[in-house]
């Protein structure tokens, strides 16, 4: 029995071992309703349940991104006669980089692998947001729950927050990012209330809730990732983006 419990336990730690595999992966997102984008890259690390790889657009925790890449057959849970490895795997944990410095890279993300298609939620719905399920797949790949609206981090259009809002109007400049990782589309504004967490910001672009902009403020010299929660027409008939800060808060010294 002792000797099969060692050679268990080097198995386990075998299919967690990390391996430093820069495999070209092809990622493919549903961003909102009506926006998607493919992308090139490679990964940074890969197990039989996860991966590490950088992109140039952003994202966040709790997504579902598509992943196509020629995983070795050895680390694969199925397909494992077909040239390429389809897999849908939940973004875990997003590191800020300088693309500057990184080749163009925005972000580093951590992903678990989920399976071979995503929940029917998904298919309804690309910005839902998931967590690990506590329960595992047949195929031992992480399961996934929907998150529920108390765990999502609130940005709420009313006054009912768990956080202070300064309604202060900073001036602010919004660019979104296109098909191609790109900063187009842009505009100049100004906020109706900013927190550590998100912003509510007057506006005249149309994005659906899901897409992800860059929020930046000559004035306090600071810029943030941002993905839209919510857009709506106030009483006095101008539109404003709800917006969440991703992988970093928005500095409120000067501002309280």
């Amino acid at each position: 029995m002792a000797h099969k419990s060692t050679s268990d336990g080097e198995k386990s730690k075998r299919l967690r071992e990390r391996f430093a595999l820069a495999l070209p992966v092809r990622v493919h997102c549903r961003e909102s309703q009506d926006h998607q984008w493919v992308e090139m890259t490679r990964l940074v690390d890969v197990t039989p349940f996860g991966a590490r790889l950088r992109l140039k657009r952003p994202t966040e925790t709790g997504r579902l991104l598509q992943l196509t890449l020629p995983m070795p057959r050895p680390l694969r849970c199925f397909d494992h006669v077909e040239d390429q490895y389809r897999i849908w795997s939940l973004v875990r944990n997003v590191k800020l980089l300088n693309p500057g410095t990184e080749k163009g890279a925005l972000v580093e993300i951590g992903v678990a692998f989920v399976g071979k298609r995503p929940p029917r939620s998904f298919e309804a719905d690309p910005t839902q947001r998931y967590a690990i399920a506590q329960s595992g797949t047949e195929t031992g790949l992480w399961a996934v729950k929907e998150e529920s609206s108390e765990s999502i981090s609130e940005v709420a259009t009313t006054d009912n927050r768990k956080e202070t809002r300064h309604s202060i109007p900073i001036e602010v400049l919004i660019e979104v990012f296109d098909q191609d990782g790109t900063l187009s589309e842009s505009e100049k504004t100004v906020t109706e209330n900013i927190s550590q967490h998100g912003a509510s910001v007057f506006t005249t672009l149309s994005l659906s809730p899901g897409r992800f902009v860059r929020l930046s403020s000559e004035q306090y010299r600071t810029a943030s990732l941002a993905v839209v929660r919510t857009r709506r027409l106030g009483a006095d008939g101008i539109a404003r983006l709800h917006l969440e800060f991703v992988g970093s808060e928005w500095p409120l010294g000067g501002l309280a």
